[in-house]
């Protein structure tokens, strides 16, 4: 039995979940603060990979970082292409799984009382002070929920990740396209195997955001008394 699938859908759910965490917390927080007419149209274009068919993403990401696309000749001048390589299972795990942090994240951020921003400003606090120590903090459950969700959901991504890694055993195939392939070819038991492991990890990663729920209502609970 080939364990590959494991390690690399736990490496590429990991890295890409360590980037969707900071990049999903400024963006959110710029997002939450913005005032400009663009901002339905800004917040579609983070929200739209959520939406669309998971196949469609990746054919964006094909026609962006494939060999005719603006990234993919940008890196044929280092002689190095992106497509059906790890780095491009990343990538798809990042663009998927980046708007559930990032809607996530924001509705944390919203939920701030806007008064403490504004007395800490009064305060003469800088806005990247304001940024980390309280906006941040007064989110954190927010910013952990979008965080287990994120990696959930790059754990478990499929289409984009065939679109533009493929399916190479031991490079680039994930617990979903080994369970897909595995069944496609008749192989039930091994389908059945990872379906177990990948459903497993899946509750385990659940049971964890729940029991941060709990421990933050006990804690709020307690701060209010």
């Amino acid at each position: 039995m080939d364990f590959s699938p494991l390690w690399i859908s736990i490496k590429t759910a990991t890295l890409s979940t360590v980037i969707t965490f900071f990049l999903g917390i400024i963006v959110s927080y710029w997002m939450s603060n913005f005032k400009g007419k663009s901002k339905g149209i800004i917040d579609g274009l983070f929200t739209l990979p959520l939406i669309l068919p998971p196949t469609v993403v990746g054919f964006f990401l094909l026609l962006i970082c494939g060999k005719n696309g603006p990234i993919g000749k940008l890196l044929d001048l280092f002689n190095t292409s992106l497509i059906f390589s790890w780095s491009a299972t990343v990538i798809a795990a990042i663009v998927v799984s980046f708007p559930m942090m990032y809607r996530t994240t924001r509705s944390a951020f919203e939920q701030i009382d806007i008064n403490i921003l504004s007395a800490a400003r009064t305060l003469g606090l800088s806005e990247f002070k304001i940024f980390y120590k309280i906006a941040i903090p007064l989110a954190m459950p927010g910013i952990i929920g979008g965080l287990v969700l994120s990696f959930a959901r790059a754990m478990g991504e499929f289409g984009a990740t065939l679109m533009l890694a493929g399916n190479i055993p031991g490079k680039t195939q994930t617990m979903p396209l080994a369970i897909f392939f595995a069944a496609e070819g008749g192989d039930m038991h091994k389908a059945i195997l990872w379906v177990v492991i990948i459903v497993t990890l899946s509750l385990f990663l659940i049971l964890i955001l729940n029991y941060w729920s709990e421990v933050q209502l006990k804690l709020m609970g307690r701060s209010a008394r």
